[in-house]
């Protein structure tokens, strides 16, 4: 699926596009409705990126106890 923002409301935003696509990724993030790696995805960045530029914000990244876990496993193996 597509979703096509009219120029008028980019325009109405005073953000540019890429602006505002950064915007919207970030909102979903920050409300649990995207992962970490799928914001950077659709930002076209590394995951790395991607935190700095939620830091230099003050966005927290959201790491809880079962992603820790997993990360903890990962690095065993």
């Amino acid at each position: 699926m597509s979703l096509v923002i009219s120029d008028d409301i980019v325009e109405a935003s005073g953000l540019s596009e890429s602006e505002l696509l950064l915007t919207i990724v970030i909102m979903f993030f920050q409300q649990d409705k995207i992962s970490l790696g799928k914001a950077s995805e659709l930002l076209g960045m590394h995951r790395m990126q991607f935190q700095t530029l939620l830091a230099e914000r003050g966005i927290c990244v959201h790491y809880d106890v079962a992603e820790f876990l997993e990360d903890l496993q990962t690095l065993e193996k």
